[in-house]
C-alpha cells in the first residue's frame, strides 16, 4: 500500500511542479534564468527538510510511512534535478559559461539553505547534521 501512496504522492508532486513552473516562469517572463525550475527545488527543498526533520525527532509526529509519501513520493515528483540541468546546459548554450555556473551555484546554495532552514524548523535542528 505504502508504494501506491508514493506513487500517487509523485504524480500529485509532478503536477504541483508543472503549474508551480509555469506560473512563476510567466510572472518572470523574459528573465534569462529559469527561475520557475529553481523556485520548485528550492521550495521542495525546504519541504523535504521539514519532513525529514519532523521524522527524525525522536517523538516525531510524522511516522516512517509519511515521511515516504510526503518525502520520496511528493518531493521526488516536485522537485527535478535533470530539468535544472538540461536548463544549465541551454544557459551555457545560449549566454556563456558565466550565467551557467551563476545558475548552478544559486540553485545549489539556494536549495542547500532552504533544506537546512527546513530541517531546523522541523526540529532537527542543524547540530544534528
Amino acid at each position: 500500500m505504502r508504494i501506491l501512496l508514493v506513487a500517487l504522492a509523485g504524480g500529485l508532486g509532478a503536477v504541483c511542479r508543472f503549474v508551480a513552473d509555469s506560473a512563476v516562469s510567466r510572472r518572470w517572463r523574459g528573465r534569462a534564468m529559469p527561475v520557475g525550475t529553481l523556485a520548485v527545488n528550492v521550495t521542495g527543498s525546504f519541504v523535504l527538510g521539514v519532513v525529514v526533520g519532523l521524522a527524525a525527532r525522536p517523538t516525531g509526529p510524522l511516522s516512517p510511512d509519511v515521511a515516504a509519501v510526503v518525502g520520496t513520493g511528493f518531493c521526488g515528483g516536485y522537485t527535478t534535478f535533470s530539468t535544472a540541468s538540461v536548463e544549465t546546459i541551454r544557459l551555457w548554450s545560449a549566454d556563456g559559461a558565466g550565467a551557467a555556473v551563476r545558475y548552478a551555484l544559486t540553485g545549489l546554495v539556494a536549495a542547500w539553505l532552504a533544506a537546512g532552514l527546513g530541517l531546523w524548523l522541523g526540529g532537527l535542528g542543524l547540530g544534528g547534521l
